[in-house]
């Protein structure tokens, strides 16, 4: 991995800015996780339980901003009741190492937290 030294990021935006903007938001993480250890197409209810206590608009609105962003892909299905599925795409999968380091780092650190 490359070092990204202090000229550089002062000189553009910062890379953590912009991977916090990528995640922000209380559902962001456990959306991604869960689409990315499932590696399959999702229905928006299984979704949905999956990540409760979420609201319908909430997750509406994480997975509109992922599909925007090519994290996630949506797939309609001309059916009645229409159904929608989504699923991880390439792109969305190659955050799991960093995803899997920040879960390994709170569960070590998680008891020396206030």
């Amino acid at each position: 991995m490359e070092n990204i030294s202090a000229s550089a990021v002062t000189e553009t935006e910062c890379p953590m800015v912009s991977f916090v903007n990528l995640i922000a938001g209380k559902w962001a993480i456990p959306i991604l996780y869960r689409l990315i250890v499932l590696d399959k197409p999702v229905r928006f209810s299984e979704l949905q339980r999956a990540v409760r206590p979420i609201t319908q608009k909430e997750l509406t609105r994480q997975l509109r901003q992922f599909e925007l962003r090519n994290l996630v892909s949506r797939k309609v299905f001309a059916e009645v009741p229409p159904r929608v599925e989504y699923q991880i795409t390439e792109l969305g999968k190659s955050l799991r190492p960093t995803l899997d380091s920040l879960a390994e780092w709170m569960a070590a650190n998680a008891d020396s937290l206030s």
